[in-house]
Parts: C-alpha cells; sequence; structure tokens
C-alpha cells in the first residue's frame, strides 16, 4: 500500500452549513471520480469518520420520497477525488424500516464503487450481522473496526488480519475520532477499488437443495428484472419468504427502484451544484 498522505479536514461542520461554499472549496460534484458508501450500526462511530474525512465538505437534504436523512460530502487521497455517501445508521438490511429501505437500496441499486462498513470494536458479535448483509449484496466491502481505543481500555483484543481472512473482505482497526488508522483505512479502500485487492465475501452457501433453488432462479429474476444488479441476492430473500421483494419484482418495482435510484442520485448531485453556486 502508498504512504502518501492525505490531508484530513481540521474544521468541523457544526451548524451544517448549506452547500453555498462547496465550489470555494473546490469540491464540485461532477468533479467526484468514485462514489464509496458509509454504513454501520448506529453508535458505531460512523458520523464521526463521515465528518473527519469530509469535514466542511459536506451536505445533507432528504432522500428522495423520504424523512430519512441523506448525507455526502467528499474527499480527496492520492489525487483521486471520491464522494462520500452516509448511509443511515441499521442494524439490518432487511427492509423493515425506512433506514433499512435506503440502506439496502443505495448499495443494491446505487451500486457505489466500494461500501466501508463501520463496527464497534467493543461489540463485534453484534455488529457483523449487518457485515454479512452487506457481504450478500457487494463483494465490494472494506470492515472499519472503529473504537479500537475503546477496546483496548476495555481489554479486548481484535485480531483484524484473522477477521479480515475469516470474512474474505479487508477489515482495517481505526479511532476515527482521532484519525488514527484513517490512512490506511482509505489506502485500503483506494487499493480495493483499483483492483489490487480482491476480496472473496463469506457468504452461506446452504443446503444443496438451497444451492439448486438460488441457481434456477437467478435466471428468472434477471429476464423479470433486466439489469438488476444482484439476483442471487434477491433470489435468497425470496426462498427466505420475504414478501416485499416477491410482490417488488412481480410488480415490477424492482426495476423502478433501480431507475429511481439512479435518477435520485443525479438529481440530488444537481441539487448540490446549484446550491454550491448560489
Amino acid at each position: 500500500m502508498t504512504n502518501t498522505k492525505i490531508n484530513l479536514p481540521t474544521e468541523h461542520c457544526e451548524t451544517c452549513p448549506a452547500f453555498a461554499q462547496l465550489e470555494q472549496m473546490g469540491i464540485k460534484v461532477g468533479d467526484f471520480d468514485r462514489v464509496v458508501a458509509l454504513a454501520g450500526n448506529p453508535n458505531t462511530g460512523k458520523s464521526t469518520l463521515f465528518n473527519t474525512l469530509t469535514g466542511l465538505k459536506q451536505h445533507t437534504g432528504n432522500w428522495p420520497g423520504k424523512t430519512v436523512t441523506r448525507a455526502e460530502g467528499g474527499y480527496q487521497f492520492n489525487n483521486v477525488r471520491y464522494k462520500l455517501v452516509d448511509l443511515p445508521g441499521t442494524y439490518s438490511l432487511l427492509s423493515a424500516s425506512q433506514d433499512e429501505e435506503v440502506a439496502r437500496d443505495f448499495i443494491l441499486f446505487g451500486q457505489p464503487d466500494c461500501t466501508i462498513v463501520v463496527t464497534d470494536a467493543t461489540a463485534l458479535e453484534r455488529n457483523l450481522n449487518l457485515v454479512m448483509q452487506v457481504m450478500e449484496i457487494t463483494d465490494r466491502v472494506v470492515v472499519a473496526l472503529n473504537l479500537m481505543d475503546e477496546a483496548k481500555r476495555k481489554g479486548l483484543e481484535v485480531d483484524a488480519r484473522s477477521l479480515s481472512r475469516d470474512l474474505g473482505v479487508p477489515a482495517v482497526p481505526i479511532t476515527a475520532r482521532s484519525g488514527e488508522g484513517v490512512h490506511t483505512l482509505l489506502a485500503t479502500v483506494a487499493d480495493l477499488i483499483n483492483g489490487e485487492i480482491t476480496t472473496k465475501p463469506l457468504r452461506v452457501e446452504g443446503t444443496p437443495e438451497f444451492q439448486k433453488a438460488v441457481r434456477e432462479l437467478v435466471p428468472m429474476i434477471e429476464q423479470m428484472a433486466p439489469g438488476i444488479p444482484n439476483a442471487r441476492w434477491l433470489a435468497i430473500r425470496l426462498l427466505d419468504g420475504d414478501a416485499k421483494v416477491q410482490q417488488a419484482l412481480v410488480s415490477g418495482e424492482l426495476a423502478q427502484r433501480m431507475e429511481r435510484q439512479q435518477k435520485a442520485d443525479v438529481q440530488f448531485s444537481r441539487k448540490m451544484s446549484v446550491e454550491g453556486r448560489q
């Protein structure tokens, strides 16, 4: 990994100002080279990491048609410009709430170049449920083991190397509030996006009968929803009896959601650009 330094913002948005100063800060929506999603359970320090990376270079609004807050910002690493999307804090992606639906749809249909899943190093077992669900949707995942200072204070040892090997994706120890490990995290994200790191996420394969059912469903789903990013995940949800997914697939809503997500990203980016010129 490269040792090039990054300059993390030293100022943070305490009053969450409008995006009016974005252009003066050198952040233009059309200038982003990559998109990174930030996911995690509530109270894992996800927002702290977001603020550490973006500082004042951020904007908040609502996801289209939702009352859920949407936060976006930007950072630069090794001369590459990244848009960072802070997803709602959730314990699951099974769409039991608006927050979960928003997070799931962005990872599935928005197809970010990488998804960072922020975890609490003092409560890893509880956090790994979301990690596993994200890895079912995408293999472009980096796990941020946050609050390592708290883990050390409590006498907990977290073997990041072993965890990375077991999960099949990089796991990077960090302390977001002090910035410790953040450079390594961003270097890992960059290497994953550039193909220098290959992931093989741990996924529950199930019984031979289950695997056969998934294989049979995948082409049917792809025929019903052409261009769907991850038909395998949808097949698993159907086999798990997810009534919402079944209804969305039969009614054609899944294809519409994919189109809406793409349009929403464009519209939100345009809104940011307009506000930045005011």
